[in-house]
C-alpha cells in the first residue's frame, strides 16, 4: 500500500460563483457543519504523519472561511506544501500578505473565460473577471508561483487561444486546460457543456501548438473529456492509491467526487483516524488495486495502468461503481458515451445553476 502523496482539503462548499460545472456535490454542507480550525489542524498533522507531502486548500471557495489564514498556517506547521485553489474573487492584498506570512507556497487561480462578458455569464458573478485579474497581479507581485486553471467546455472553447494568451499576460508559470469532467453539477448540465468532436480536435491542436511556442516559459497541462476516449484514464492514479480528500463535514474520500456514489459509507475524521480511513476502511479498500475487478478489466494488460478507470463515472453513467468505466472501448456500455454526445449536439445554452447560499 502506497502512502498518499497529497490531501485535498475541501474547506467549505460556500462560493460566490455559480459555475454550472462546479465540483461541489448536489447536496451542500452548511457552514455550521464544517470542520473547525482545530479539526483541520489535526487533519493536517495526521496527513503528514501518514506520508502526505502536499495540502491543496480548496472548496467551494476556501477564502470564504474567516479562518483561512489559520488553516493555512496549520498545514504549513505540519510540514505540508500548501496550495490555495481559489476563484480569486475574495483575495485582496491584505489577505494575501497574511496567507504568505502563514506559509502559503502556491496559488492556483480558476478562470471561466478570457474576457469579462463570457466569464460572468458562466460564473454568474458580476465583476468576477476583473477581480481575478487583480488577484493574479497580487500573487505575482508577492513573488509567489501562479497556476491558472481554465475549465473549458462547449461554451468557451472558441476563446481557448485567448485564454492561453491571458495566462501569459498574467505571468502564470503553469496553465491547466481542463475539459469539464461530468459529475455532480456538470452531469446535471452535460448537454450544454459537452464539446463537439470538432471543438475537441481543434482544442487539442491549439494546446499542442501553444506548448511548442511557450516551451520554457509556461507549462501547459491538458485534460481531455473521457466521453471521446477509447481508453479510460487512471483516475486519481487509482482508487485509494496516491490521493485522499476530506470534505467540509470531515468525510475522508478516495476522490473529491466519491460521495456521488450513493450507498457507499465513508469514514469521518471526527470518529476515526486518517490512517485507519486510508488503510482499513471498507470504502478505501473497496476498489483499491485490481482484485475487485470483473471482466473485461480482470486480466486486461491495462488493468494496473488505468485501474478500470473512474468509479464515479461508472456509477454516474450505468449505476454500477464496480463496472468497467464506459470510457473504455471494451466496456459493454461504451455506447452510452456516444448517446450523451448526440444528446449534447443540439442543446441550447440553458443550465441549472447551483446555489451556495449558506447560513
Amino acid at each position: 500500500m502506497n502512502a498518499p502523496l497529497a490531501i485535498l482539503a475541501e474547506l467549505t462548499h460556500r462560493c460566490p460563483l455559480r459555475c454550472p460545472y462546479c465540483s461541489n456535490p448536489l447536496e451542500l454542507t452548511r457552514a455550521s457543519g464544517e470542520l473547525t480550525t482545530a479539526e483541520w489542524a489535526n487533519v493536517f498533522a495526521q496527513a503528514a504523519e501518514l506520508g502526505c507531502l502536499q495540502a491543496h486548500l480548496s472548496g467551494g471557495e476556501p477564502t470564504a472561511r474567516r479562518d483561512i489564514v489559520e488553516i493555512t498556517a496549520a498545514a504549513r506547521d505540519a510540514g505540508l506544501y500548501t496550495n490555495l485553489i481559489t476563484a480569486g474573487v475574495l483575495l485582496d492584498a491584505p489577505l494575501l500578505a497574511r496567507l504568505k506570512a502563514a506559509g502559503l507556497d502556491h496559488v492556483q487561480l480558476s478562470i471561466q473565460d478570457a474576457e469579462a462578458e463570457g466569464a460572468e455569464r458562466i460564473g454568474g458573478m458580476k465583476g468576477a473577471h476583473v477581480r481575478k485579474q487583480a488577484a493574479a497581479r497580487l500573487v505575482r507581485e508577492a513573488g509567489m508561483p501562479l497556476t491558472l486553471n481554465a475549465v473549458v467546455h462547449r461554451q468557451n472553447l472558441h476563446n481557448l487561444p485567448a485564454m492561453i494568451d491571458l495566462a501569459i499576460a498574467w505571468d502564470a508559470a503553469r496553465l491547466e486546460v481542463a475539459h469539464v469532467q461530468y459529475y455532480g453539477w456538470a452531469l446535471e448540465n452535460r448537454a450544454t457543456l459537452m464539446p463537439t468532436r470538432t471543438q475537441l480536435d481543434e482544442a487539442t491542436r491549439i494546446v499542442e501548438a501553444a506548448r511548442a511556442h511557450h516551451k520554457g516559459r509556461m507549462v501547459i497541462d491538458y485534460v481531455v473529456p473521457d466521453y471521446y476516449a477509447a481508453r479510460p484514464k487512471p483516475c486519481m492514479g487509482g482508487w485509494g492509491n496516491r490521493f485522499l480528500a476530506v470534505s467540509p463535514a470531515g468525510n475522508v474520500l478516495p476522490c473529491h467526487a466519491a460521495e456521488s456514489i450513493t450507498g457507499m459509507v465513508f469514514p469521518n475524521i471526527r470518529s476515526t483516524s486518517l490512517r485507519a480511513a486510508w488503510e482499513d476502511s471498507e470504502a478505501f479498500n473497496r476498489f483499491r488495486g485490481t482484485g475487485w475487478m470483473s471482466k473485461p478489466c480482470q486480466g486486461c494488460e491495462h488493468a494496473e495502468r488505468d485501474f478500470g478507470g473512474c468509479r464515479c463515472q461508472a456509477f454516474a453513467l450505468i449505476g454500477d461503481a464496480a463496472a468497467t468505466d464506459p470510457a473504455c472501448a471494451l466496456s459493454p456500455h461504451h455506447t452510452v458515451l456516444a448517446s450523451a454526445i448526440a444528446e449534447a449536439g443540439e442543446a441550447d445554452f440553458t443550465y441549472r445553476e447551483f446555489s451556495a447560499a449558506q447560513s
